[in-house]
């Protein structure tokens, strides 16, 4: 089975930390380049950076507001220039709704979710397209959520977000399969992270995320390594034809706060 990447090179988005992070470097390890995303933790993208490095790959971080067009627009100029190929993006930058009702909820802030959610990996992806089609292979990768699976209450504008970026890799898979280009989901259930832990506060009232473990599927609550590994199957060329489809992170539907 062949999961070798090298001689590529992918664009992660929100790969300071968390998920991000754990796909960037797993993404090294199988011998991808890596351009890191970041919005405002410089020292965060440089540990990711320094971790791929420490691989013998090469990196680099790239600041930029991916709901900015413009700014995704020069990011992607840039890390093509820099590395001389992009063949994999990798949509995963995502920010958490405040659980509110929809009758609660303020119009700014359901903007600037969707925009986070839905606007940004259209704009990437509208971006990167020419570069992947000009590469002998090209993937996207959408990260969403199992929340598409439930829609649960108080959390429409993150809910409505993450359906909007499936949308767009299942339109995607569609349109450019004539390219060689496969499009690919992969979707968490809570996941050990910055976003994971304040989501762990908040609906199970408790202070370390681990604290989880005992409830979960195989004794513990999933780790960015469970979706990059996943992330690195639909990259590779062990994936020699799966496009357009979705693979949930959730231990088969149980992984939940529930």
């Amino acid at each position: 089975m062949d999961i070798s990447l090298s001689g590529r090179t992918a664009l992660v988005t929100g790969a300071s930390r968390g998920i991000g992070r754990g796909i960037a470097i797993a993404l090294a390890r199988a011998g991808a380049d890596v351009a890191v995303n970041f919005t405002r933790d410089a020292d965060a993208a440089a540990e990711t950076v320094a971790a791929i490095e420490a691989l013998g790959q090469r990196a680099k971080a790239y600041q930029a507001s991916v709901d900015d067009y413009a700014a995704c627009e020069a990011m992607v100029s840039a890390v093509a220039a820099d590395f001389g190929e992009l063949s994999i993006l990798i949509n995963n930058a995502g920010i958490a709704s405040k659980g509110r009702t929809v009758a609660d909820t303020d119009p700014s802030e359901f903007e600037r979710v969707m925009r986070v959610h839905a606007f940004a990996p259209h704009y990437l992806s509208k971006l990167a397209i020419p570069h992947l089609r000009a590469a002998p292979r090209g993937d996207i990768i959408m990260i969403s959520s199992v929340a598409t699976l439930s829609h649960s209450r108080n959390g429409a504008p993150y809910n409505m977000g993450k359906a909007a970026s499936e949308a767009l890799a299942l339109t995607l898979a569609k349109e450019e399969q004539a390219n060689g280009i496969r499009v690919n989901i992969v979707a968490p259930a809570l996941t050990v992270s910055d976003m994971g832990e304040r989501l762990a506060r908040a609906v199970a009232g408790v202070s370390d995320i681990h604290e989880l473990d005992a409830k979960f599927p195989f004794g513990r609550v999933p780790t960015p390594d469970d979706v990059a590994a996943a992330v690195v199957w639909f990259v590779s060329n062990a994936n020699s034809y799966c496009s357009g489809q979705k693979l949930n992170i959730d231990a088969g539907g149980m992984a939940t706060l529930g």
